[in-house]
């Protein structure tokens, strides 16, 4: 019964980020700030009220239009906002609930919940306008960073080596971590080069390089594995149904986002199944 009124309060707290997401996607496209001025209708700039922005109940209770202007709220809102609280009530299930209570356990929920607000604001923007901005991707990276940085210091893991015998250590760590990233981004960045462009852009390439400092070099492998794949089965379906040409620009970023989430939570059973599968056919 507590395990349930907990993931109720999660949930409930992760439709009020989910509405701060949205609103985080659209200032970023008006190039404005995310932490000053009330939020208003895009359509009449009317400021909204308290009672306007409950996230879910808000968008029921008036029927899905302004209060003010009476234009259609766009789906986008209340989906965001539902969809981010089932995410961090996964997460923190993930971290809290399976993993056990701990100050280490709750760092990690805290983390994967702040690179899950990253991860939905790069779905969503890169959905829309067809750009991982670079106010995103930056900050998302650096999380990452401070992250491994601080594992190191909290658990006092200086594992060090030498690079091409040239008398000087790095952390094996972050070397780790960020050197799977630099693999990923070396591969983006040879298709972007490859195809001029038409196939990526420069946010993918730095989308890969976020994944895989995020993930690591198995988990990675399974993300994009997964990005591909349901961005060809999706993109197959546009062209059957005549929403898309074979000409036609689709965002990669919402499925490398997809592999991302895949990874975090199923990579390693995925690794996993895969490697008893290769040694059972062997």
């Amino acid at each position: 019964m507590l395990k349930m009124l907990f993931c109720f309060f999660v949930f409930v707290f992760g439709t009020c980020v989910g509405s701060f997401l949205n609103s985080v996607v659209y200032r970023l496209q008006e190039n404005q700030s995310f932490f000053v001025g009330r939020s208003y209708c895009p359509k009449c700039k009317h400021k909204l009220n308290w009672q306007d922005l409950i996230p879910l109940l808000s968008f029921f209770y008036l029927k899905g239009k302004c209060r003010y202007c009476g234009e259609k709220i766009a789906l986008q809102y209340p989906l965001v906002e539902f969809l981010t609280g089932l995410l961090f009530v996964f997460v923190t299930r993930y971290g809290l609930l399976l993993k056990g209570y701990s100050s280490y356990n709750l760092l990690l929920t805290v983390y994967y919940l702040l690179i899950t607000c990253f991860l939905i604001i790069i779905f969503l923007y890169d959905l829309k306008h067809y750009i991982i901005p670079d106010k995103v991707i930056y900050p998302a990276i650096g999380t990452v960073f401070l992250y491994r940085l601080f594992e190191i210091l909290e658990f006092g893991n200086w594992d060090l080596f030498r690079i091409w015998d040239l008398g000087f250590g790095i952390l094996r760590p972050i070397v780790h971590s960020f050197s799977a990233g630099l693999g990923a981004l070396a591969f983006f960045l040879a298709i972007v080069l490859v195809s001029r462009g038409k196939w990526m852009g420069l946010g993918d390439v730095k989308m890969a390089f976020f994944m895989g400092s995020l993930l690591g070099a198995p988990a990675l492998l399974v993300a994009l594995f997964s990005a591909f794949f349901i961005g060809a089965i999706i993109g197959i379906g546009l062209i059957i149904f005549k929403k898309k040409t074979l000409k036609s620009e689709i965002p990669f970023g919402p499925f490398l986002v997809a592999g991302t989430f895949l990874a975090m939570f199923w990579g390693d059973q995925i690794v996993g199944w895969y490697l008893n599968l290769l040694n059972f056919t062997i």
